[in-house]
């Protein structure tokens, strides 16, 4: 139930730059995270779609408070998939 919601929210953020981002790591990483994955993946998107977008797309430096690990995870695998 979980990553059904977790999936749902990385294809719903509210603007269609970051469900492009988000929604395929979901569906190709969430099955093999763990919870405190989980975790460190829900609380990277209770931030603002504008933000992320600007870290992601290395417009702005990631913040302190922001998992920049997971981010860049994140940032491969769109990059990877982009190939």
């Amino acid at each position: 139930m979980r990553r059904r919601r977790v999936r749902y929210r990385a294809w719903h953020r509210g603007t269609k730059e970051m469900d492009l981002v988000l929604g395929p790591f979901a569906d190709t990483e969430l099955e093999a995270l763990g919870g405190p994955e989980l975790d460190r993946l829900e609380a990277l998107m209770d931030e603002e779609d504008a933000d992320l977008l600007k870290w992601v797309m290395g417009q702005e430096q990631i913040p302190r408070h922001i998992d920049a690990l997971l981010l860049q995870t994140i940032i491969a695998f769109r990059l990877k998939s982009a190939q």
